[in-house]
């Protein structure tokens, strides 16, 4: 069992907890959560012995192992492999001892020694440990080829895989795993999914992928106002009790302030006349008694939304038996041949298409997605761009691509040379860049909000297609649930590259795959995928790919026909969400008036019963002014339930055009 008692921790002049309890149980499976800062990170120093509290107690049972992700890889001469066998520490220990002893001139005066040490072993696994380390590498991405290579050949990326691989290796009772699936493709993730949920310890994870915790853990810890909440559940259970909460919370503030107005007002008028003095100075104690509720401190939800394009050609681009991939150079930097990675790749983009890419590491997603950005060309075969194509390309090194020494104003600018600064500071702060952060150095952003400017930086381009290759690295969870509401409000194309299960579900309605070298439609949806690379990638099964069938919506055909055998139908599909955009559009503008409605309404309803709670409304004189405020309170009330009401019809009409 882990236990914090009254603990509080300060960093620098900041207060992350205070008086903060709870409990854990034995086998938990633990997904903290919680804002930016607010202390996650320092939690797990605590739990690790790295920092301790400013006050209180962290309990839990000293025989326990806890294994952890190391945050520095050194660039080491030791094979991949090795290195991941490293983590568990106690059979290299072992290991090393049992060397040294068969290494001694008297190794037959040991026998005792050697006999217990081979015993440790075998309870060690020590004669599996190279098979259970290969598979390892193997579900976290790893080639056995690249198992033999030295730490030092790999990227920062690929390094922090082989450390969450040391992780995974060490026998442990407790697993501390701070955004685990930040370097990870989505192959990796559902591996790691499997695999956490078969840990029998207890297991705390830190991450900002909603489907990646709702797959393992049973409990949500969310760090709130400095406490320590717990909730049971995974984080779909945790969004659930939290919105109930925050109901009950409201209405429990609203009747407070209620009676404190009335106690008030009665404290007001009366503790002047010696007839009422002794009623009025109980209310007085009874004032200063009430426990003062804080008002609801419900962040500011971020939001943002993509400008509708400025163009629609249709077809937006066309590649004809295209081969994608990197050319070869030679020692003075000329192009020499091409290494190919997806080939002869026919794929036609028309308005409207929202496509999720999928494929397996290394398979040539973000290589095809650069090919159609145009930051690679096409090693054979022809693309064709549509007549206006304005393409929106976030990579997944986007951040790096920023100028650290520079502002987010700055950066508008070069792409805004001649819109007014006002203008820029008003879109710079609807992405929540505001006052001096607008015109201060990126170099101390935090990664989330180097990717937000990044975005920002996209939309205000007004692009028609949308290219994202992992927008997600470094959001937080406020920021990816923005990101996933704005793309589904998206009026253009979109091509979709992401680990993150929700954003695709949400955002796409087809899915592509890079597979073998090839471009393929994939008849099924992310349960179907996660079914094929257990088959096949992470397991023993076949390579082939589910073929279509009949009963799947044809249109997941659609971008790999070669667009002179498929004018007829995409003329008809054209058509068709013509059609539908044309029955939508006066219901979606109807919406758009009744909101602006309600919002007025709700805002002169606010005003009215902020008066209400003036105590000095019940004043004999404001008697007139009081049933006129009633009176208004009432209409609006009434007003608002019937706009509500059409609010409610339309949208179930727009959901049945919908479908």
């Amino acid at each position: 069992m882990i236990r914090f008692q009254n603990v509080s921790l300060m960093r620098g002049t900041k207060p992350l907890l205070e008086d903060a309890d709870l409990t854990l149980n034995p086998g938990d499976k633990i997904g903290l959560i919680g804002a930016n800062g607010a202390g996650k990170s320092s939690l797990f120093a605590m739990l690790r012995g790295e920092l301790h509290p400013d006050q209180g107690a962290i309990d839990f049972p000293a025989k326990w192992r806890m294994a952890y992700v190391a945050q520095e890889t050194p660039a080491l001469d030791r094979p991949a492999l090795e290195y991941a066998i490293d983590g568990d520490v106690n059979l290299r220990r072992l290991q090393a001892e049992l060397d040294e002893l068969e290494a001694h001139p008297d190794v037959g005066d040991h026998g005792m020694r050697l006999g217990e040490l081979h015993s440790a072993l075998l309870d060690a696994d020590a004669y599996t440990v190279q098979s259970r380390a290969e598979q390892l590498l193997l579900g976290l991405g790893f080639s056995l080829e690249q198992m033999q290579r030295p730490v030092a050949s790999f990227s920062g990326g690929w390094r922090m895989r082989l450390n969450l691989a040391q992780a995974l290796m060490c026998p442990s009772d407790l697993l501390l795993l701070d955004e685990p699936t930040n370097h990870l493709d989505l192959d990796a993730i559902i591996w790691l999914e499997d695999w956490l949920k078969r840990y029998p310890g207890t297991l705390i994870i830190i991450s900002h992928d909603r489907d990646f915790l709702d797959e393992i853990v049973n409990v949500i810890v969310h760090i709130d106002e400095r406490k320590l909440k717990r909730y049971s559940g995974n984080y779909s259970g945790f969004e659930r009790q939290r919105a109930a909460g925050l109901v009950l919370a409201a209405a429990a503030y609203e009747k407070q302030q209620r009676t404190r107005a009335h106690l008030q007002s009665f404290v007001d008028r009366f503790k002047a006349k010696a007839t009422k003095a002794r009623q009025a100075q109980s209310r007085m104690k009874a004032l200063a008694k009430m426990e003062e509720l804080a008002p609801l401190r419900a962040a500011a939800e971020f939001s943002f939304e993509f400008r509708e394009p400025l163009s629609a050609p249709n077809p937006l681009l066309v590649l004809e038996d295209v081969d994608a991939g990197y050319p070869v150079l030679d020692g003075h930097g000329d192009k020499v041949g091409g290494k190919a990675i997806v080939k002869r790749v026919n794929f036609s983009l028309q308005i409207g298409q929202r496509i999720g890419l999928l494929g397996v590491n290394g398979a040539g997603k973000s290589t095809l997605i650069k090919t159609v950005a145009g930051e690679l060309m096409p090693l054979e075969g022809k693309a064709t761009l549509g007549k206006g194509l304005s393409i929106g390309y976030f990579a997944q090194h986007q951040v790096e691509m920023l100028r650290h020494d520079e502002s987010p104003l700055w950066h508008l600018m070069k792409i805004a040379p001649n819109v007014r600064e006002q203008e820029l500071r008003n879109f710079l702060g609807s992405f929540n860049f505001p006052g001096d952060m607008v015109t201060s150095k990126i170099a101390p952003f935090s990664g989330g909000e180097k990717a937000r400017l990044a975005l920002a930086l996209i939309v205000w381009q007004r692009p028609n297609l949308l290219l994202l290759d992992e927008p997600t690295n470094h959001l937080d969870l406020e920021t990816r649930e923005a990101l996933t509401m704005a793309l589904a409000q998206f009026e253009g194309t979109l091509v979709l590259v992401s680990h993150d299960r929700h954003l695709l579900r949400a955002t796409t309605d087809q899915f592509i795959i890079v597979a073998d070298g090839k471009l393929q439609p994939f008849d099924g949806d992310l349960d179907d995928y996660k079914e094929w690379l257990f088959q096949s990638k992470l397991g023993k099964g076949t390579d082939t790919l589910p073929a279509p069938t009949p009963a799947k919506d044809s249109k997941l055909e659609a971008p790999m026909a070669a667009p002179v055998d498929r004018k007829e139908q995409k003329k008809l599909e054209a058509e068709a969400r013509q059609r539908l955009a044309a029955l939508r559009k006066p219901i979606e503008n109807r919406v758009k008036r009744l909101e602006e409605q309600m919002a007025k309404l709700n805002a002169k309803k606010a005003e009215i019963d902020a008066q209400l709670l003036e105590p000095s409304i019940y004043e004999a004189e404001n008697k007139d002014k009081l049933k006129t405020l009633v009176a208004d309170q009432a209409f609006a009330s009434r007003d608002l339930e019937q706009l509500e009401s059409e609010w409610l019809e339309l949208q179930e009409q727009l959901e049945g055009l919908a479908a």
